[in-house]
């Protein structure tokens, strides 16, 4: 497994330090992010680029356009922004998520979305990841929709599709495409309390013997299906966050899934 991580998990740390604690993790993928913490809001493209250089570390995507989906003059000047960022940076990727506020967006807006963003990547020389959000308030839940989307847009070759573990269950998804797919992300719920549609994001831990989103059995899938990319962390949750040593936490997450997927 090559795993990579989310800067969501330790948003206290500077992008030197996040870069230095995944090479001591053995990990040379990373992931940076416009929210938590708002690396692209706050320091130039240039300046990642340079940190992540020196510490020998891939910047495989920004996280991301929100929501892609929604396209008006303001997405597009969004979707510039961060694509002038990622080439800035050396980031090969833009994570794209759906509106997720309970409003309908049809199939045919999301194909004109795609359309629009195209050029903009293509551009650039940005690669486009598509996640689908599996809450059920989600306007594009499911990777066959989206899937379906990218096709009637002509993205084939641009645009990939993120598989979140935590989503792929929300949504009740059985279906893997690993030939589509350009990025995983893996967290877990522990909480016994919470029902699947209950479910949200502040739930969301390093995977361990806790897990009830099947991460295992997903990764295995993917595995065998013949996905040969990262698998990269994401947790939300505050108590992730807040970790006085995310290293440790995180070598004990990466060490069990190992030997529970090759078992």
């Amino acid at each position: 497994m090559r795993f990579s991580l989310s800067h969501i998990l330790a948003p206290r740390h500077s992008p030197a330090q996040f870069f230095a604690m995944a090479r001591a993790l053995g990990v040379t993928d990373v992931e940076i992010r416009n929210d938590t913490p708002n690396v692209v809001g706050t320091l130039p493209g240039s300046f990642v680029k340079t940190a992540a250089e020196a510490a020998g570390v891939n910047l495989l995507s920004i996280n991301a356009l929100y929501p892609f989906n929604v396209w008006n003059d303001d997405r597009r000047a969004q979707t510039e922004r961060l694509a002038d960022y990622a080439a800035a940076s050396g980031a090969k990727a833009l994570v794209m998520c759906p509106l997720n506020d309970g409003t309908p967006v049809s199939h045919a807006d999301v194909v004109t979305a795609l359309k629009a963003i195209k050029p903009i990547l293509e551009s650039r020389g940005i690669t486009g990841l598509v996640e689908p959000l599996g809450f059920p308030v989600s306007s594009l839940r499911r990777k066959a929709d989206a899937i379906a989307a990218i096709q009637e847009a002509g993205g084939e070759g641009l645009f990939k599709l993120v598989h979140d573990t935590f989503h792929h269950h929300l949504a009740g998804e059985t279906e893997f495409f690993p030939e589509w797919t350009g990025l995983v992300h893996i967290s877990g719920v522990a909480d016994a309390d919470v029902t699947v549609d209950q479910m949200l994001d502040a739930h969301r831990v390093l995977v361990d013997k806790r897990d009830r989103l099947g991460n295992v059995a997903q990764i295995r899938a993917l595995l065998a299906a013949g996905y040969n990319g990262p698998f990269s962390f994401e947790p939300f949750a505050t108590e992730v966050q807040e970790l006085a040593d995310p290293q440790a936490a995180l070598a004990d997450s990466m060490g069990w899934l190992r030997e529970q997927v090759a078992a």
